[in-house]
């Protein structure tokens, strides 16, 4: 598996920055679920989450795991109330236009070591 950054990841799925914890951290694994239970259980620390969510509750998730960022895909828009808790608790948000699908897909690749 290859070793990339959260920046790496970021600029391989030309996602905006919508709010900015470590961008140098490692990024081990991906997870991907819209539900938060889910996510909670099962994600380890270390993994970029990709999610349609935009509530502020992801935050508290990925605070709690120890998450190495999230992915808002589809292009929805984040409240403002979950950039600032964000910002608050050094978690990265990322916003992208392209389909959970797409940007799993893009990650999967990325951290096999295959061609995007």
């Amino acid at each position: 598996m290859a070793h990339l950054t959260t920046r790496e990841i970021q600029e391989a799925l030309k996602a905006e920055i919508s709010a900015q914890g470590d961008l140098g951290r490692e990024v081990v694994n991906c997870y991907v679920s819209d539900l938060l239970s889910d996510v909670l259980a099962k994600s380890i620390e270390g993994n970029l989450w990709i999610t349609q969510h935009t509530h502020s509750n992801i935050v508290a998730v990925a605070s709690v795991k120890g998450l190495a960022g999230v992915v808002i895909a589809g292009g929805n828009k984040i409240p403002e109330d979950t950039l600032e808790k964000a910002r608050a608790e050094g978690v990265t948000l990322l916003r992208c236009d392209m389909s959970t699908f797409e940007a799993a897909g893009e990650v999967y690749n990325l951290l096999k070591g295959g061609a995007g």
